[in-house]
């Protein structure tokens, strides 16, 4: 038997549908020699500081450097304690006994360095030797799903990748764990949240604040001249912006002299403009947002829910692009 694991469930549903796993059981389906389950996406992440016996926020205990970092199972917050997510929990035991019962795995987590960190860490956790090849695939189309099964790749050559996402994993709790204590601690008067992300986010969206804010609004004066050629009525603003309404004035009056104004150049330009690329995630965010008022994660949400049912592509991706087999 092989087992097969995918992100999410409906990944699952596509590939057991077209390997003929059909026989539906708790966490998994199975049939013509393969197991299909999912992970619904971080099943494992880091420890907390508490994993360490770091309880509370401690100077003393800062900075706080794990050597080796600890893997936990999704903790969810009740009652202002994280405990262990029962759904993950559950989930993580019945992968754990279909790697046991499987002679070799096949990856099918989400084609990207997140994908490869989810099965990563959940392989690692349940210290599992079993081994693993990678379906690599951008989209759920029968034809890329077989081409993909017709090319699995040996799991090892996407070591890179993964210890990439564990860089990017490690170095998120580093700065975020740290900084907002240190941070908490310094000011004593309450939580304070930094991140590796958030904080130099949040650092841009103060800074155009303050500037909008600060903005000194500056008068300028321009001519604006209507003209009449050939019976088409058009105007004209000049380049030139003067800071003094004086200055304007006796230029305009210059002007109305001579009553006549001269064309000293023409330049045509012939244009070729390219129909626009597809939506990735954050262009299809800002205009529904424009368009339709929705926010990032309403946009993000009814995306996930149209890709599920095979109305859009892939939403959650940078590219705006698609793969040939679509």
């Amino acid at each position: 038997m092989k087992t097969i694991i995918a992100e999410k469930p409906s990944v699952a549903r596509e590939i057991a549908g077209l390997l003929g796993a059909s026989d539906k059981k708790d966490g998994y389906l199975t049939g013509n020699g393969y197991f299909v389950t999912w992970a619904f996406g971080h099943l494992i992440g880091l420890g907390m500081p508490d994993d360490y016996g770091i309880s509370g926020f401690d100077k003393a205990s800062l900075p706080i450097l794990p050597n080796p970092f600890l893997l936990t199972v999704r903790k969810v917050k009740k009652d202002k304690e994280y405990t262990a997510d029962t759904g993950a929990l559950k989930q993580l035991k019945v992968i754990e006994q279909l790697f046991n019962k499987s002679n070799s795995i096949i990856v099918a987590t989400d084609a990207g360095r997140e994908g490869e960190l989810i099965f990563r860490y959940i392989y690692e956790y349940l210290k599992c030797n079993k081994p693993f090849e990678r379906l690599w695939i951008s989209s759920l189309t029968e034809k890329a799903i077989k081409q993909g099964f017709d090319n699995l790749k040996d799991g090892a050559a996407f070591d890179g990748l993964y210890q990439a996402a564990q860089g990017r994993s490690r170095a998120d709790w580093l700065v975020g764990i740290n900084a907002t204590q240190a941070l908490s601690i310094a000011a004593g008067n309450g939580i304070y949240s930094l991140g590796r992300v958030q904080t130099p986010t949040l650092a841009l969206i103060c800074k155009r604040y303050l500037d909008n804010k600060n903005f000194t609004v500056k008068k300028y004066w321009q001519i604006q001249l209507s003209h009449n050629k050939a019976q088409v009525d058009f105007k004209s603003i000049s380049a030139t912006k003067w800071d003094e309404k004086q200055l304007a004035d006796d230029t305009l009056k210059a002007i109305q002299r001579g009553a006549t104004a001269t064309v000293t150049s023409v330049e045509y330009k012939s244009v070729t403009e390219q129909a626009p690329l597809l939506f990735d995630l954050t262009g299809l965010q800002k205009e529904a947002n424009k368009r339709l008022k929705l926010s990032a994660e309403a946009t993000l949400n009814i995306a996930q829910s149209l890709y599920e049912k095979k109305f859009i592509t892939y939403p959650r991706t940078g590219s705006k692009y698609i793969p040939e087999d679509l």
